[in-house]
């Protein structure tokens, strides 16, 4: 009789244990909770400070004949707590992030898990399996259902086939409800009551294609739908390929890994998306050894203004020759830039990235580089490098120090190993990449630091299609989740009812300030000064600020911001302070008062600052330089024109 009670508590200690239906986890500041409940499915609520601000979220995932998820059978669990410091090679917001959560890892029967952190400014979940050989994923369910009132701020594509180049589309929830047919990308930010903001996107995303979302669950759900991945292609030209046949599955895989972070970021604090850290927290560590090598920084790029310098001092014909990337070399050098981009025409075909047009002698042309301290990177199309995957080896041999890769359009599983794949091969050989015609950042720039941007916005090259009505949300949204190349440095500046320019006189939308403001703003590892030597050289003031803005930083503070209206942000680079800020056409000007409690102590600052001009409303290339002195405590007050912009260097 002992014998019998003693296994009948047991038995129920071991059902209290293991059967218990709701998990409860924490942020480490108690400010955000996630209820994980376990039942017919794997279910989670999340809440901030009692606000209810996702329901019912659901996670399945299809996998050979089975769904991880769909009856689960819970046979353990643990938890911990986790208070590091990452130091990322190249600091895109921080030198050093703070990485504190606490973790709950459920495993079920059937060799799989569930891991949910809970940070002070978010939660994330993944799957993880541990299965023998390959397995093939079918589908996976990502869904959870909206706040009652919302206001969703996507990009939505047609397809799955895209540049993530959209501009951004505001929905209420039935207008949401009538985009079933669109497919909208990561990242997502929704917008709830109590000024409750909510950012989604994915990390440490490898060997398995991107998530998407739709609207086909109802208008109060997000629901994910992915590639399939492609099997058979055929020919479609010098930069892409038709994909002709794709696999049952999204994913052909190993059975033994851990599958991508979806996060949500949490915030009442519209600043904190800006300062957010998510997807490096997430992503997998640094996989080159020794990473030194890795030179981030600025770059000169061609394409935008035609290839045409014009000054009095051009006795040459400018095209993409040998004469005229030595005079980009020597503007670089002047300006202390880092790079010469030599984009499309600097191969006598995009096919064969061998071969220079007859005009350029490339060898001359690094050579010339050496001696100027400014290095050369080359623009190619990913089926050229897909074809000729030597060409790293070859190109490291010339002297060559990094490859723009365009127009992939792509994020099936296929086209994602294809970046990691560059990654890695041009790391072996020292190259660094900046991708273009590119989906978002989600993680691989850790994994292969030698990434340093990625375009995957609506960026300047768009001319008169890129606003800051649209520009104004990158900062919570885009560059939220990672380095971005919008290739800013605008010299010939407009207000969106007189804009009149095209390439080679390319120009942009928003005053002189406000493109200033971007290269403190906008955060990359290969920032581009995308205008004519020419008129930098005529506005040499403004073109010195921006290229003396350094592209690393060691803090980030968000002084004043507000979703699609304003940002004003300020960042560190060892003992300067840069302030960049930004706003919509919504109003004729704005002022803020900004306090500059995040200076030292007991010290005086010089402040230089390029600000609007009093007709910059209507005359966008009006602005003031100004300099002073200022001190901890003092505040700052500042004024922005309509589609206008602040910045400033404090040291």
């Amino acid at each position: 009789m002992k014998k019998i009670l003693f296994l009948l508590v047991t038995v129920c200690s071991f059902l209290t244990l293991y059967g218990q239906k709701v998990h409860e986890l924490v942020s480490p500041d108690h400010t955000i909770r996630v209820e994980i409940t376990v039942s017919d499915g794997i279910y989670y609520d999340v809440f901030c400070k009692e606000h209810l601000l996702l329901k019912h979220g659901t996670l399945q995932m299809q996998m050979d004949d089975k769904t991880l998820g769909l009856h689960p059978k819970l046979i353990g669990k643990k938890s911990k707590t986790v208070n590091e410091f990452l130091k990322p090679v190249v600091p895109f917001k921080f030198s050093t992030i703070t990485n504190h959560y606490n973790q709950l890892l459920l495993n079920f029967r059937g060799n799989y898990s569930v891991e949910f952190r809970v940070f002070d400014d978010g939660i994330a979940y993944r799957f993880i399996t541990d299965k023998k050989g390959e397995v093939e994923v079918t589908n996976e369910l990502f869904q959870v259902s909206l706040p009652e009132e919302y206001l969703l701020h996507v990009q939505q594509s047609d397809g799955f086939k895209t540049a993530y180049e959209e501009p951004y589309s505001h929905l209420r929830p039935d207008e949401w409800n009538r985009s079933a047919d669109k497919y909208t990308l990561l990242p997502v930010l929704i917008e709830a009551k109590d000024n409750y903001k909510i950012l989604i996107s994915e990390s440490d995303l490898a060997d398995y294609p991107a998530m998407f979302l739709t609207s086909k669950g109802g208008k109060d759900k997000l629901t994910s739908v992915f590639p399939r991945n492609p099997i058979e292609f055929g020919e479609d030209g010098d930069r892409s390929v038709k994909l002709l046949k794709e696999a049952g599955y999204l994913a052909k895989t190993r059975g033994k890994r851990n599958f991508p972070w979806r996060y949500f970021v949490i915030t009442s604090d519209d600043g904190q998306l800006i300062e957010n850290t998510m997807t490096a927290r997430l992503a997998e560590s640094c996989k080159i050894a020794d990473p030194s090598w890795i030179k981030p920084g600025l770059t000169t790029w061609e394409w935008w203004n035609g290839a045409t310098p014009y000054g009095p001092e051009v006795d040459f014909v400018a095209g993409c020759n040998t004469d005229t990337y030595k005079y980009f070399i020597d503007f670089a050098s002047k300006f202390g830039i880092n790079y010469i981009l030599l984009d499309e025409g600097w191969a006598q075909s995009t096919r064969n990235p061998y071969v220079p047009n007859k005009g350029l002698d490339l060898q001359e042309l690094i050579q010339y580089g050496k001696q100027k301290n400014v290095g050369v990177v080359l623009w190619l199309t990913w089926l050229t490098v897909d074809n000729n995957f030597e060409l790293f080896k070859t190109f490291s041999e010339w002297g060559i120090k990094g490859v723009k890769i365009d127009f992939m359009d792509r994020s099936d599983q296929w086209m994602v190993n294809f970046y990691e794949r560059v990654a890695a091969e041009a790391a072996k050989y020292k190259l660094f990449v900046d991708f273009h015609g590119a989906f978002k950042p989600a993680g691989l720039e850790y994994k292969y630091p030698n990434v340093l941007s990625y375009e995957g916005v609506r960026g300047m090259e768009q001319m008169g299609g890129c606003r800051p009505e649209n520009s104004i949300f990158l900062p919570f949204l885009r560059n939220a989740v990672g380095p971005m190349d919008y290739t800013p440095g605008a010299m010939l500046s407009y207000q969106p009812e007189t804009y009149r320019a095209e390439r080679p006189n390319s120009g942009s939308i928003g005053t002189r300030a406000y493109q200033m403001a971007l290269y403190v703003l906008f955060e990359t590892g290969l920032q581009m000064m995308a205008d004519n030597p020419t008129l930098y050289y005529r506005e040499e003031d403004c073109a010195r600020f921006m290229a003396e803005i350094p592209v690393e930083t060691d803090e980030t503070v968000a002084l004043a911001a507000k979703v699609g209206e304003y940002v004003v942000v300020a960042k560190r680079k060892k003992d300067k302070w840069y302030i960049g800020g930004i706003t919509n056409g919504n109003v004729n000007e704005r002022v803020f008062d900004l306090s500059l409690d995040f200076l030292d102590a007991d010290r005086d600052y010089h402040i230089t600052s390029y600000e609007d001009g009093v007709n910059a409303n209507r005359q966008a290339m009006h602005y003031v330089k100004k300099e002073g002195r200022v001190r901890k405590g003092q505040i700052l007050r500042i004024r922005m024109a309509r589609n206008g912009g602040f910045a400033a260097v404090i040291d």
